[in-house]
């Protein structure tokens, strides 16, 4: 897998992991008192209290660890030493092989259809 996937691969993992961190400390962290004009919140029960005091530290790890490999995946990242100049003949010529290429590859293509023709033709006649 080339680098620039596997930096869409590591946003994707970071932004499910971001995602699912939040919700999950919305969904089970317990409700706290805003302000003394209200009044006390309800308990919310957990399954396992203890659980939740280490789900977030958990969670937040991954999340750490996921912005840390694509840091990573950053800095391995190819650094370009030439100017915009540079970069833009690079692509003129680029494009201008694919030009070249192009046109060979329709030159094949238009030869294989006169050749299937041929040979459709010549089917006909042996047939009839």
């Amino acid at each position: 897998m080339d680098i620039i996937s596997q930096l869409q691969e590591q946003v994707n993992l970071t932004a499910h992991l971001a995602f699912n961190t939040l919700g999950t400390l919305q969904r089970d962290a317990p409700p706290n008192r805003l302000s003394p004009n209200y009044p006390e919140p309800p308990a919310h029960p957990t399954e396992d209290g203890a659980n939740f005091s280490e789900q977030p530290k958990q969670m937040s790890a991954a999340l750490v660890k996921a912005a840390k490999q694509f840091d990573a995946l950053v800095a391995a990242l190819p650094i370009s030493e030439s100017g915009e100049e540079a970069q833009l003949k690079r692509i003129a010529e680029l494009q201008a092989e694919n030009d070249a290429v192009g046109q060979e590859l329709q030159k094949q293509l238009e030869a294989a259809g006169l050749c299937a023709d041929s040979c459709l033709s010549l089917k006909s006649e042996l047939l009839s």
